[in-house]
């Protein structure tokens, strides 16, 4: 593991059971997270994201693989152990209203996990005060119930809650999917800032690309439970090599009235995440699916820093280069 990776996992694996067969959700992933950086995680729903994002952090554990935090192999740990590292792994969750106790108000919601690590009454209403000031909630809210707040100010109370105790690691489970555009922008901002503030790494998990495209580093993209490519933000938006990335890209709306509309790249079923076929999981819906396609594919560098798993992405590459040359 290099240094300057704050987490790494190696072939991780998370298999549900099921009356109809294995749930394959998290399926033989590899990558590493820079410390100070944000990876960006994005797909379709049902992909694999958040299963992803929990079993990082213990909120599920792993079937097989490996997770090396800062050095340390965290695949399994014991309890002890466990506490001592939520201190430095965190979660910022998709539904910031199912997320806090209805009976209890801000105050007791961010010191909870003080309270919890046995800091001093004094100590946690100060830290408390300071972190409602750092993520813009009024103190004059200190004693508001979750069901007293917008959208907005609820997922700054989880963002304060996920902070208390000083992280390095945050795991961001969609944190912005369930609100307005306008507050979006504004969660996403403070997010930056406290990245920027406090050294932070996060994993941003979103189906949302224009928000990936704007708060990662880098950026692996998902499909049933695999990392199909994985590279820098700017060279995925300027250059995607798996069928399916640009399928995702080219469904982006497109905010001119003059531009047209490109048609639909995907087509076809969805593979069953249950017991898959061994190949490429995304060939009934790939317009350039072969019988190659059909044998296990393995994450590659195409480009320099630029992973993909498909058999046929230079191939694909030089053919829509073609096309663009004479469009």
């Amino acid at each position: 593991m290099s240094v300057d990776n704050i987490l790494e996992t190696r072939n991780l694996k998370k298999y549900f059971s099921s009356p109809n067969g294995i749930v394959h959700a998290v399926d033989d992933v590899s990558f590493s997270i820079p410390a100070g950086q944000t990876m960006g995680i994005v797909g379709e729903s049902g992909c694999g994201k958040t299963t992803l994002g929990r079993v990082l952090i213990h909120l599920i554990e792993p079937t097989s693989g490996q997770i090396v935090f800062k050095g340390e192999d965290i695949t399994s740990v014991t309890p002890q152990r466990l506490g001592q590292l939520r201190e430095k792994m965190q979660i910022i969750f998709q539904d910031p209203f199912s997320s806090l106790d209805p009976r209890m108000y801000i105050e007791q919601l961010i010191g909870e996990a003080m309270r919890g690590r046995k800091y001093k009454r004094g100590e946690i209403n100060r830290r408390t005060l300071e972190l409602m000031d750092t993520v813009g909630i009024p103190k004059r809210l200190i004693y508001a119930y979750p069901h007293e707040l917008d959208g907005g100010l609820r997922q700054r109370v989880v963002i304060a809650r996920a902070l208390a105790l000083e992280p390095e690691f945050i795991v961001c489970d969609e944190p912005v999917s369930a609100l307005d555009v306008s507050i979006q922008a504004q969660v996403l901002n403070l997010l930056n800032e406290l990245q920027e503030a406090k050294k932070l790494t996060y994993m941003f998990i979103t189906h949302d690309l224009s928000v990936v495209r704007y708060i990662s580093n880098c950026i692996s993209v998902m499909y049933l439970g695999q990392v199909i490519e994985q590279t820098d933000s700017d060279s995925l938006f300027a250059q995607p090599l798996h069928p399916y990335t640009k399928a995702l890209l080219a469904a982006v709306p497109v905010p001119r009235l003059t531009e047209k509309k490109k048609p639909p790249l995907i087509h076809g079923e969805v593979t069953s995440p249950i017991d898959p076929p061994a190949g490429c999981r995304f060939v009934p819906r790939c317009p350039y699916a072969c019988e190659e396609c059909k044998k296990p594919q393995t994450l590659r560098e195409v480009i320099s820093g630029h992973l993909v798993s498909c058999c046929r992405a230079e191939e694909i590459n030089q053919l829509n280069s073609r096309k663009d040359e004479h469009t």
